[in-house]
């Protein structure tokens, strides 16, 4: 998934159906998301299946509005909030298992792990307005694809 989302930013400046790593991003994030539904950690549906679900409910209203050309920077605000919601798991995850024996986090809900993911959040928030500022001046104020009677 990383190949794809990192080549959709770097090279397109979003996240979108148009080129082929924003394509790659979508199945992946849908690959990914569905697949974590099967996962059961403790034996029940969890936080972690609640964010899946969040995830494929954003992906939807993204590709919905990118598709339709209505609502352009919904699709970039969308995409980019997918990214998000995919660092949650990843930063919990990983904060808490390595390293082996002494993890950096205690649990979810510990602080460091908490302020971490704010981190994240505001990364993507200014990702997202930048991105939404950049097809601001490229299409000007109309909604990018709409048609302008």
């Amino acid at each position: 998934m990383g190949g794809g989302l990192y080549t959709a930013l770097a090279k397109y400046r979003e996240i979108g159906l148009a080129t082929a790593p924003g394509r790659t991003y979508v199945l992946l994030t849908i690959a990914t998301c569905v697949s974590g539904l099967f996962i059961f950690r403790h034996g029940t549906f969890g936080v972690p299946h609640a964010i899946a679900v969040l995830t494929l409910i954003v992906l939807i209203l993204a590709t919905a509005a990118e598709k339709r050309a209505i609502f352009g920077r919904v699709s970039v605000v969308g995409y980019s909030a997918t990214l998000f919601l995919h660092m949650i798991p990843g930063f919990t995850e990983t904060a808490t298992r390595i390293p082996p024996g002494a993890p950096l986090a205690s649990g979810p809900e510990a602080p460091g792990l908490r302020a971490a993911v704010g981190v994240a959040f505001l990364v993507c928030l200014i990702g997202a307005a930048l991105q939404v500022r950049r097809i601001r001046r490229e299409t000007g104020p109309a909604v990018r694809g709409a048609v302008i009677a």
